[in-house]
């Protein structure tokens, strides 16, 4: 059939499957965008209030749902603006097809249509190439269908991740007899199968353990392994911990749940973890904030503990700790093999044989509730950063998602809002920007309109995307916004007081005035957007103004004012910071942690 390239792209979306697509227009882009109103090609365009934010979106349906979605925008300053949410997502490891315009073929090299041109003709590929899978530059019509299978085939096959295709304005509006080839034809059959001696060799370490514990991360969910994770834990009687994006692979009122290791993670986590003779990695990179900077004995202690690494990504095994057994596979297969050669007759014998270990466990999770429970049911105001958290875990559903943003909300988030089904904790683990959570949201909400979605946000992090309170109410995305406000960075002024006792620039405070606290009236400027909106200041109001919100059809946000000084987590593991050489007490405290670091 004789199409335009606008049409070919929106075309071959709409029959791969793509129900929404997110973008700003401009000059650069509306040929293709109005491609989008074309019968056979029709898909819902959801209009953002930041080029960022689009991405963002997509990342979060796709988390939520383990389907992609499209985000789209014009050439220039409106592409560039995309950069942040594509790193996120490959960092990540989330599919995003995004597409964007660019000066016409005939035209480039000359500095039109706000081109980069200095280094390269029509450089802007060359930027996103460092953030996707991989980025294409079609040069007519006629190649793109070819362009589009094959980004569908990189987004999503191996390990998932978003994708570039640029089209050039010339390309957009020139027609040409194409095919849009079927998806299904274009992609390969099945999962990545583990070799079967690995299979053996990580079995036959498994039924030796004393201590066995796995560590679920984001490839855990991604494959959707927990069900099979959560028995072969069962099985072997392992405890379980978590890292940023592997909450929610494991129920958390399952009795083998430790919690999270790394900085931010539980006292039992990094505790039972650091202690483990035989530690199953699932899906996991080994990030500095999930392995306390690699400090031995702090969460990880390799050796003497033995590492089974299973990951889709060869390139993640031993690239930081050394691996006992390698194995290369897609995690539900790998876990399935791993219960077939570990009976249940061999799992009695393991978990009679573990009761010391147990009673570790138990004793360690005791410590832990001893720790964060002051905290989290504290009726003092301004609240702690744990108490909102346990007014909406009582008022949400079970299976309600929450879609959590950078710094101390994210890390009270990982330690004190438990989690019971995958995909229903979506969070930037990696990247981590802030004006993420917003959009994902949304994104998480359009994937899953029949579940409660709510953004967990600090007001810092909510500032960076205000606008989008716009996009929620123009589009009807019924999201709660949930925002701790304690006027500043609050992350970033504990970390320069604990390296540096002195802190710059964190808090929002009247600097040309008074000197006090500062803050926007968050729910007032909800409300001047078209949300309803509360602000909870008393402890007495909290659940019901949460309840509300969830029952309130239509966007809501509730601002709950939190303390400045109960603002966070606690810091459990360790984060390799160093402090300016002018502070002689921190430099011989850091020199004393950074000996232990293993990653070399």
């Amino acid at each position: 059939m004789k199409l335009t390239g606008g049409q070919v792209v929106a075309k071959a979306l709409k029959d791969y499957g793509v129900e929404y697509v997110a973008g700003v227009p401009g000059h650069g882009i509306w040929a293709l965008f109005d491609a989008f109103l074309q019968d056979g090609s029709e898909i819902p365009f959801i209009q953002v209030m930041h080029e960022q934010s689009a991405v963002h979106m997509a990342d979060g349906y796709f988390r939520a749902s383990g389907k992609p979605m499209a985000c789209s925008t014009s050439v220039g300053p409106g592409a560039a603006n995309t950069i942040i949410g594509l790193a996120t997502a490959y960092c990540d490891s989330t599919a995003v097809f995004y597409v964007s315009g660019s000066p016409q073929t005939y035209m480039q090299g000359h500095g039109t249509m706000q081109e980069l041109e200095r280094q390269q003709d029509n450089a802007f590929p060359r930027i996103t190439e460092q953030v996707t899978k991989r980025a294409w530059q079609a040069s007519s019509t006629a190649v793109l269908p070819t362009i589009m299978h094959r980004a569908f085939n990189e987004m999503l096959t191996g390990r998932p991740g978003p994708v570039h295709v640029e089209v050039p304005m010339d390309v957009q509006v020139d027609a040409a007899e194409v095919t849009i080839h079927p998806l299904e034809k274009r992609l390969p059959v099945g999962v990545a199968y583990p070799d079967p001696k690995a299979i053996r060799a990580a079995a036959a370490l498994l039924k030796g353990a004393k201590r066995p514990v796995i560590v679920a991360g984001g490839g855990a969910i991604t494959a959707n392994a927990s069900k099979e994770l959560t028995a072969l834990a069962e099985r072997l009687g392992a405890a379980v911990s978590i890292t940023w994006n592997g909450k929610g692979a494991i129920a958390e009122d399952n009795p083998l749940f430790i919690g999270a290791v790394g900085q931010t993670g539980t006292t039992c986590g990094n505790q039972i973890t650091a202690s483990a003779d035989v530690v199953i990695s699932v899906g996991c990179r080994f990030t500095d904030w999930s392995a306390s900077s690699y400090a031995k004995g702090v969460s990880f202690s390799f050796p003497p503990a033995k590492l089974i690494h299973i990951d889709l990504d060869p390139r993640e095994i031993g690239k930081t700790y050394p691996t006992e057994v390698g194995i290369v596979s897609d995690a539900k297969i790998a876990l399935e093999e791993l219960l077939a050669a570990i009976s249940e007759a061999e799992g009695e014998t393991l978990r009679a044989g573990n009761a010391a270990f147990h009673a570790d466990v138990e004793k360690a999770k005791a410590e832990w509730r001893a720790l964060v429970e002051p905290r989290e049911t504290s009726r003092e105001t301004p609240f702690t950063s744990q108490r909102p958290l346990v007014a909406l875990r009582k008022v949400l559903p079970r299976d309600g998602i929450v879609v959590v943003g950078s710094g101390n909300t994210q890390g009270a988030v990982k330690q004190s809002f438990p989690v019971y089904e995958p995909r229903t904790h979506l969070t930037s683990g990696s990247y981590s920007p802030m004006g993420w959570a917003v959009p994902a949201a949304m994104g998480a909400k359009l994937a899953c309109p029949e579940k409660k979605v709510v953004a967990i946000v600090g007001d810092g992090d909510f500032m960076m995307s205000l606008p989008e309170m716009g996009t929620a109410v123009m589009n009807g995305i019924n999201v709660v916004f949930l925002v701790l406000n304690n006027q500043g960075y609050m992350s970033i002024r504990g970390g320069m007081r604990k390296f540096m006792g002195r802190h710059i620039a964190s808090e929002f405070n009247n600097h040309a005035g008074n000197g006090e606290p500062y803050s926007a009236d968050i729910a007032a400027s909800a409300r001047a957007f078209g949300l309803a909106a509360w602000k909870v200041e008393k402890d007495e109001d909290l659940e019901a103004a949460l309840q509300a919100a969830l029952d309130t059809d239509g966007p809501t946000l509730v601002e709950v004012i939190v303390s400045r000084d109960a603002a966070g987590p606690f810091a459990t593991g360790w984060w390799d910071f160093p402090s300016p050489a002018y502070y002689e007490k921190e430099q011989a405290a850091y020199a004393e942690m950074r000996a232990k670091e293993q990653m070399l």
